[in-house]
């Protein structure tokens, strides 16, 4: 077991998945960001991949519900301008999506995009146990997610450690489809939040489906 984890924290030392300083919202600030999508309820399964190895480096989930989120346990995706409480990503406009994508596709990674339509009832009941599992440690992205969906037996996804497992289990479900999102730009992504515009986020409130 500890040589799994030490595995694992390699792999979380290179591709970012780990905690950063967290800011402090407030409940009118979570309130106001939030966006609800006109799209159908679904979950997207994101699992970010090296592309010399294959090997998974992040997951997050998405839950379209009575408002769109992304569930990204110990992710790095933070600055004042995203509205993100515990490890939940409130404000999840088109615009918001997009440059969540582009910040971990690039010359090292792509993103494998799972997207299972649910019921609204299973789509709001996820939203609700994403916002209920808090600030996640280090290297614990797939175990969340995971240990979250398995709480739904519908679902029948077993815990693990490792993102393309958590994927792999995510394929056999009914109705999975899948692709892959890939950018071929620099590997420094910080440029990609530094040009996130809340402005044009908050301009898509009203936003139809992508």
């Amino acid at each position: 077991m500890r040589g799994i984890l030490l595995a694992v924290l390699c792999a979380v030392a290179l591709s970012g998945c780990a905690v950063k300083p967290e800011i402090e919202r407030s409940d009118d600030a979570v309130a106001q960001a939030a966006y609800r999508h006109a799209g159908p309820p679904e979950l997207r399964l994101y699992t970010m991949k090296n592309n010399s190895t294959g090997s998974g480096a992040h997951s997050a989930l998405m839950v379209n519900g009575s408002q769109r989120v992304i569930f990204d346990p110990a992710g790095s995706f933070r600055n004042e301008a995203i509205i993100r409480r515990g490890d939940v990503i409130f404000g999840v406009t088109p615009v918001m999506l997009d440059t969540y994508t582009r910040f971990h596709a690039r010359n090292a990674f792509h993103v494998q995009v799972q997207t299972l339509p649910v019921s609204a009832e299973l789509a709001e009941a996820i939203l609700r146990a994403s916002m209920t599992m808090g600030r996640q440690q280090d290297a614990r992205c797939a175990a969340s997610i995971s240990s979250m969906l398995g709480q739904f037996p519908e679902f029948g996804i077993s815990q693990t450690w490792f993102p393309n497992t958590l994927a792999e289990q995510f394929a056999q479900l009914p109705g999975v489809t899948s692709q892959s999102l890939r950018e071929y730009g620099s590997d420094e992504n910080s440029a990609v939040l530094a040009a996130y515009d809340p402005a044009r986020v908050a301009a898509q409130r009203s936003a139809q489906p992508e």
